[in-house]
């Protein structure tokens, strides 16, 4: 695994997988917005305005994934002394503040015709809030902290901290009242209550936000690895 892991090894595929995405991404882009903005129907109570579920559900879906990885990351590199890993880290950490970003704002955006504000201090937004803050607070000491060693260590108690609010996020809607809608999807069961019309689309627009997410991750490797090349290099 720390062979495979290590950026000289892996340095070759990334430029096959980024010319792999991006051959099929604006292809399944069409089709997903296809199905969100025209086949999907509108709801029976909320109208079009459900048609931001389809970026809105994704994205915090991808925010939550996000800092679980860092967190697990951090974990194992505390636990391992894997240093490669905080390279992956570091990639991933913009992708999730992105869209951490667009949940709230797209939420945002849907709870004004939906509840009547656009915002409104319950657990669920609250939160995110919360997750937020940790993403800019994990960003922050990567770039302000010049020791790269302890700002590795700081960014990864920080992740690590963080994941506390994970359940916290996940669970808001069940242990507390609150304004946001209940689950509509349980991962576990594989049970829904979204009716397929609308499955589908939601499905499509997770997978092209994913290639999204796939192309920045990669991008941002493929920077991390020439930095430390060139560090390595000014070292000799």
């Amino acid at each position: 695994m720390i062979n495979f892991i290590n950026p000289s090894k892996i340095f070759k595929w990334i430029e096959k997988l980024l010319n792999f995405i991006n051959s099929i991404f604006f292809i399944i882009l069409i089709v997903g917005l296809t199905f969100a903005l025209i086949i999907s129907p509108p709801d029976y109570l909320q109208g079009d305005s459900v048609r931001i579920m389809y970026v809105h559900v994704p994205s915090a879906w991808i925010s939550l994934a996000s800092f679980t990885c860092i967190a697990l990351l951090s974990i194992l590199t505390f636990l391992f002394k894997v240093k490669n890993l905080n390279l992956i880290s570091k990639s991933i950490a913009p992708i999730g503040l992105l869209f951490t970003i667009l949940a709230i704002v797209t939420g945002s955006l849907w709870g004004k015709p939906t509840w009547g504000t656009w915002w409104a201090w319950d657990a669920r937004l609250t939160s995110m809030i919360v997750l937020l803050l940790f993403y800019i607070f994990f960003i922050l000491s990567q770039k302000m902290i010049k020791n790269e060693d302890r700002a590795n260590k700081i960014s990864g108690l920080i992740a690590i901290i963080g994941i506390i609010n994970i359940p916290i996020i996940k669970y808001s809607v069940d242990w507390w009242s609150t304004l946001h809608q209940p689950k509509s999807i349980n991962l576990l069961s594989g049970s829904s209550s979204i009716h397929s019309s609308m499955l589908l689309p939601l499905s499509l627009m997770l997978l092209v936000l994913l290639l999204y997410c796939a192309l920045i991750f990669l991008m941002k490797y493929k920077t991390e690895i020439i930095r430390i090349k060139r560090k390595n290099i000014k070292r000799l």
